[in-house]
């Protein structure tokens, strides 16, 4: 792929182009969290959508749209089930059909759109696309999310970039030596070699380190798992990109000379920090973010440490990434260069560019 994958999508959404993710396929929305007792009014893929729990604790997802009179239904409240619209009194129940109105004849109403979900692996997940072809057995599995042997903590950014920058910052770390230079960034990461490889259906990149001295985040982490934290160490990072938008990067460190990566538990502190990245729009998207870690796993407060060093070090990407955005959209005809260290992402970005043209291709006929 040239460089012209990396120039802003605005300009050609704004003529006409088709938006720059697949939709049939599962990307997280929400958490359980954000609809506790409570609709959300999320904006996913270019559709506006308001995600609430029904009769029996069922997450439903509707279009964001009242069919009375266009108000957002995020706006109303959920009442004995159904979701009631916060302008005239409305009420939908999870199928996207009307269930009542105080004092009106509602029934007759055309259902408006609903959108598959599936609660799994602590996310609500979305199939934006055709309902038809939703399955659940395509989500990917999370082993992290559903092992004792592991802790997870994480968060969630709203970042006005494309979505896809994100995954070129995710699948390239080079820049944590200038951009996270007090947490995670070492000059040890710029002279390491990186392999990009196609692994299944995963983009690869990877670095191995050793013999190094742990950066400060890294360090707490040792204290963490019990285990001495001045002397030399073998780090690594293996970043993992698959559809639709996702990236887990196994990283971690291990005391030297104990096999690095493949040491046993007790000599290393490895984790799997966690990258949803879900469209909303061309140039923004919501990034779902966290570390399921294999040590120290029953330490709650070891948990939000990592959580509140981890949502420093993205918020530091974040601003940086919004940033580019703006130069993207103030020069939309500039030419991006590319090095070798650019290979992840570019062949996420084919993938990508893979899986719309085969969701828009034309069908074969009998």
């Amino acid at each position: 792929m040239g460089s012209e994958g990396f120039v802003s999508c605005d300009d050609a959404a704004n003529a006409g182009a088709a938006p720059p993710w697949p939709v049939n396929t599962w990307y997280v929305a929400c958490t359980p969290a954000e609809i506790e007792g409570k609709p959300l009014g999320r904006q996913i893929c270019g559709e506006r959508m308001v995600f609430f729990r029904g009769a029996e604790g069922k997450v439903a997802a509707l279009e964001d749209f009242c069919p009375h009179r266009g108000a957002p239904l995020s706006l109303g409240f959920i009442e004995n089930g159904a979701l009631v619209c916060g302008y005239h009194g409305l009420a939908m129940g999870c199928n996207g059909r009307t269930v009542g109105m105080p004092g009106q004849r509602v029934g007759g109403f055309p259902p408006i759109r609903t959108y598959p979900v599936i609660e799994r692996y602590g996310f609500i997940w979305v199939w934006p696309g055709d309902p038809a072809l939703a399955d659940p057995a395509k989500l990917r599995h999370l082993e992290w999310a559903e092992s004792d042997e592991w802790a997870y903590g994480g968060g969630l950014y709203h970042v006005a970039c494309d979505y896809r920058l994100m995954i070129d910052n995710l699948m390239d770390l080079t820049h944590e030596t200038y951009v996270h230079a007090g947490s995670i960034g070492q000059k040890e990461i710029d002279e390491a070699p990186v392999k990009t490889r196609i692994e299944g259906d995963e983009i690869v990149t990877s670095r191995f380190m050793d013999g190094i001295i742990a950066p400060p985040f890294w360090q707490m982490a040792l204290r963490g798992a019990g285990l001495p934290d001045t002397g030399p160490v073998d780090r690594w990072q293996i970043c993992r990109f698959s559809l639709p938008s996702s990236v887990l990067i196994e990283v971690g460190v291990a005391l030297a000379g104990h096999g690095g990566y493949h040491a046993d538990d007790s000599k290393k502190a490895s984790s799997t920090v966690v990258d949803f990245m879900t469209p909303e729009t061309a140039t923004s998207h919501w990034y779902f973010w966290g570390m399921a870690r294999r040590f120290a796993v029953a330490d709650t407060a070891l948990t939000d440490t990592i959580r509140e060093g981890q949502g420093k070090i993205f918020g530091e990407d974040m601003e940086i990434l919004q940033l580019q955005q703006r130069n993207l959209d103030r020069y939309p005809d500039r030419k991006l260069l590319l090095l070798n260290i650019d290979a992840g992402g570019v062949r996420s970005r084919m993938m990508i560019e893979r899986a719309i043209a085969e969701e828009r291709a034309e069908p074969v006929p009998a």
